[in-house]
């Protein structure tokens, strides 16, 4: 089976001193351990923006771990995405509750694990389980 992996999986892994550094390690062996591993687009150009991170590292780190980059995505997933997103923004704008506002790539990424029938290991499980509830959800 294949996983894909949300960028807050490797911002937890990359970062030694995150309480939740092991954790994330031992979900990406399990991970590993179960099949294929996959990162959709929105995911790489997120990771790119992480402090101390480049093209040749995100390129080398993905190459030696086997992750691969799903750089395609149809329309099904965009249309998949937006109108989640679209039931995410008017829930918003109507109760105006706590916690972090989302972006559109939260909304890719699980538009195309949903898609590809892929698991995904993710930190941001109360989000996906909301939005996608026939997703697969994996966390630490």
């Amino acid at each position: 089976m294949t996983t894909a992996i949300d960028s807050n999986i490797f911002v937890a892994f990359w970062d030694t001193s995150d309480a939740l550094n092991s954790l994330a390690q031992s979900a990406l062996n399990a991970a590993w351990d179960r099949g294929t591993l996959v990162v959709a687009a929105p995911v790489y150009a997120e990771l790119l923006a992480f402090p101390g991170r480049s093209e040749a590292f995100l390129d080398s780190f993905l190459r030696e771990t086997g992750i691969t980059v799903d750089w395609e995505m149809d329309e099904a997933i965009w249309r998949t995405a937006g109108r989640v997103f679209q039931s995410y923004a008017t829930r918003r704008r109507r109760h105006r509750g706590p916690g972090p506002r989302r972006i559109l790539a939260d909304f890719l990424i699980g538009a195309h694990a949903l898609r590809g029938g892929h698991r995904l290991l993710t930190l941001d499980s109360g989000l996906y389980k909301a939005t996608f509830p026939r997703l697969t959800i994996v966390t630490l």
